[in-house]
C-alpha cells in the first residue's frame, strides 16, 4: 500500500474542513470578545481592591495622617486635630469634662464649617444631619452609632424579654397582656414610665393609666438591696466600637454609684427620695460603711463597694460577672437592628459610642438591668468630686478608639512608616501551626483558615489592625466581646467551635472570636 494514502482527504473530509474553516473568524472573534470581558473585570477588581486598601488604611491610621502645612526648619508640621462638640445649651457647662479633655489632648474646637475630625454630640446626630453623617471622610468620627436607640430608648429596652430585665409592658398596646400578668402575680409592684421624663412612682393597679399613649409599665423590683439602709444604682460605662463584627468594652477603672437620700424602711411608696435616686443623690463618700475605704484608703468608687461585699462575706465577682453577661446579651440581641440602622452608611468604621448601663441589686445580689443612657450625664455640678471619674472616662473612651495618641503629630517621618511602627501586617499574623498545616496550606474554605495571611482580605487586614490597636491602647477598658477565656481553652479550638455560644454567633462575630483565640494562645495578654 502506497504510504500516501495515509495522507488523502476525502471530499467529505475536504468539505468539512471547508466548513469549519468558513466558521473559525467567528469563533476567533467570540473568544477575544469573551477574553476582553474578562481582563475588564478583572481590571475593574483591582481598582476596587487597591481603593479599598487605600481606604481602609486612611480609617485605621486616620488619626496618623495630619494633613501638612508648612515646612519649617527642615520638619513638616502637621495641623492641630479639631473636635466639634455639639449640644444645646453649652454655655451651662454640663460637657465642661468633655472640653477639658480634648483641650488637654491638643484638640482645636470646631464647628458644622470645619474640617473637623471629630464630632461629639451629646444628642442623636443622625436626624438633624443626616445627609452630612453619609459622607463622612475616612478620619471623620462620629461618637454615637445609627440605630442606638435600639438600645438605649427606655421602652424597646425594658420591654426586649431577657431574665435580668423587670418586666414591663408597652401602654396600651399590651393592656391585656399585663392585667392577665397581674392576676397570676397580685404581690407586684408596678411603675409607669415614658421616654420622655424621669418620673418613676410607684403606684397600685387600678392608679396606673393604662390608656397613655407612649407608656410602659414596669415591674419594681421590690426587696434591693441595701447599704447603710439605703438604695443605690450602679451605672457602667460600656463602649462599643465596633459592628458586624462586634467589639463591646466595660471601662473596668471605676463605675458610678448613687444612693437614694432617705433610708428605704420603714418603707412608703409616696416618699420618692426611698427608692428613686434624682441629680441630688447621696454620694459614696457620704455613706458611713464606705467612707473609709474611700477617703482613707483611696480606693475608687468600684473599689470601695468590692471591699465592702467582701467584709460582708459577699461575691463581689458574681456581681461584676452578671453586669458583663447582662450588657453583652443586649448587645448581642440588638446587633441586627444596628447593622440595619446602617445600611445607607459607607462603613460603620467612622463611628463609636458610650452609654452607660444602670443597674439595682436585689437583696440576693441579682442583677436588674433598668436603663441605658445614649448621653450620660457627665457634669460635675452637684458633686465636684466625680470630676475624675467623668474625665478619666472621657480620657480612657478616646484612647480606645484611638483619638488620645501618645504618638506626636509633629514628625519628620512619612505617615506610612508610623502605621507599620504602630500596628502592621505581621502583627495580626494567627494559628502559624495551622495555617502552615494541610487544612489551610492549598485553600481558604475553612472559617479558621480565613485568618491566615494569604486568606485574609483588605477588609479583614484593616479591620484586625484596628482592634489590635484597640486592645493596645485600651487603658482601663476591658473587652466583654468577644469573651474572655484562658489560655487553655484557647487551645481547645474544635471544642469552642463546637459549643452553642459560638454557633450562635454571625460569621463575623465567629471570625474576630478565633481572632482573639489565636492572639490568646500567643500571649496571655489577650486572653481578656
Amino acid at each position: 500500500m502506497d504510504s500516501r494514502q495515509y495522507y488523502r482527504i476525502t471530499d467529505e473530509e475536504r468539505a468539512c474542513g471547508q466548513k469549519y474553516r468558513m466558521k473559525s473568524p467567528s469563533n476567533l472573534i467570540y473568544i477575544v470578545a469573551i477574553i476582553l470581558f474578562l481582563g475588564i473585570v478583572l481590571t475593574v477588581l483591582n481598582i476596587y481592591e487597591l481603593h479599598k486598601m487605600k481606604e481602609d488604611h486612611s480609617i485605621v491610621h486616620n488619626s496618623l495622617q495630619m494633613p501638612q502645612v508648612e515646612a519649617k526648619e527642615g520638619k513638616m508640621l502637621f495641623r492641630q486635630p479639631i473636635v466639634w462638640v455639639l449640644g444645646t445649651k453649652l454655655e451651662t457647662g454640663y460637657l465642661k469634662h468633655v472640653f477639658n479633655v480634648f483641650e488637654r489632648l491638643n484638640y482645636a474646637f470646631g464647628d458644622q464649617e470645619s474640617d473637623w475630625d471629630i464630632l461629639w454630640s451629646h444628642d442623636y446626630p443622625f436626624v438633624t444631619l443626616s445627609k452630612q453623617l453619609t459622607i463622612l471622610k475616612p478620619h471623620q468620627r462620629v461618637n454615637h452609632f445609627p440605630g442606638s436607640g435600639y438600645i438605649t430608648n427606655k421602652a424597646s429596652l425594658a420591654t426586649t424579654k431577657m431574665k435580668f430585665i423587670p418586666k414591663a409592658f408597652q401602654i396600651p398596646m399590651h393592656k391585656n397582656e399585663f392585667l392577665a400578668y397581674t392576676k397570676q402575680n397580685p404581690g407586684s409592684k408596678w411603675v409607669q414610665k415614658s421616654n420622655n421624663h424621669r418620673g418613676v412612682v410607684i403606684r397600685a393597679i387600678p392608679d396606673l393609666d393604662l390608656k397613655q399613649e407612649g407608656t410602659f409599665v414596669q415591674e419594681y423590683v421590690s426587696k434591693p438591696y441595701l447599704i447603710d439602709g439605703r438604695k443605690f444604682d450602679i451605672g457602667v460605662y460600656t463602649i462599643l466600637t465596633s459592628i458586624n463584627p462586634l467589639r463591646l468594652y466595660v471601662l473596668e477603672g471605676d463605675v458610678l454609684f448613687r444612693f437614694c437620700i432617705k433610708d428605704y424602711y420603714p418603707f412608703d411608696q409616696n416618699i420618692l427620695e426611698k427608692y428613686v435616686v434624682k441629680d441630688d443623690y447621696t454620694p459614696v463618700w457620704q455613706l458611713p460603711s464606705l467612707k473609709k475605704a474611700y477617703d482613707d484608703m483611696n480606693y475608687s468608687f468600684k473599689d470601695t463597694f468590692n471591699y465592702y461585699l467582701q467584709k460582708e462575706g459577699k461575691d463581689y465577682k458574681k456581681v461584676w460577672s452578671d453586669i458583663k453577661a447582662a450588657i453583652l446579651t443586649v448587645y448581642l440581641d440588638k446587633e441586627p437592628n444596628l447593622i440595619e440602622s446602617a445600611w445607607k452608611y459607607k462603613t460603620t468604621r467612622n463611628f463609636f459610642e458610650m452609654v452607660r448601663f444602670d443597674f439595682v441589686l436585689d437583696e440576693d445580689l441579682n442583677v436588674y438591668l433598668m436603663e441605658a443612657n445614649m448621653s450620660p450625664n457627665l457634669s460635675s455640678a452637684h458633686f465636684r468630686a466625680n470630676s475624675r471619674l467623668y474625665e478619666h472616662v472621657i480620657f480612657n473612651l478616646l484612647g480606645l478608639v484611638g483619638l488620645a495618641k501618645s504618638v506626636s503629630y509633629d514628625y519628620t517621618k512619612r505617615p506610612e512608616d508610623e502605621g507599620e511602627m504602630t500596628v502592621s501586617d505581621k502583627d495580626i499574623q494567627v494559628f502559624a501551626d495551622i495555617c502552615g498545616s494541610d487544612k489551610c496550606r492549598d485553600h481558604c474554605t475553612e472559617m479558621i483558615c480565613k485568618l491566615c495571611n494569604k486568606c485574609l482580605t483588605t477588609e479583614w487586614k484593616g479591620l484586625l489592625k484596628e482592634t489590635y490597636l484597640e486592645h493596645t491602647a485600651r487603658g482601663s477598658c476591658r473587652r466583654v466581646f468577644p469573651r474572655n477565656m484562658t489560655q487553655s481553652e484557647a487551645g481547645d479550638l474544635q471544642s469552642v467551635m463546637a459549643s452553642a455560644e459560638f454557633t450562635a454567633l454571625n460569621d463575623k462575630n465567629k471570625m474576630i472570636s478565633l481572632w482573639f483565640m489565636g492572639k490568646c494562645r500567643e500571649d496571655q495578654v489577650w486572653c481578656s
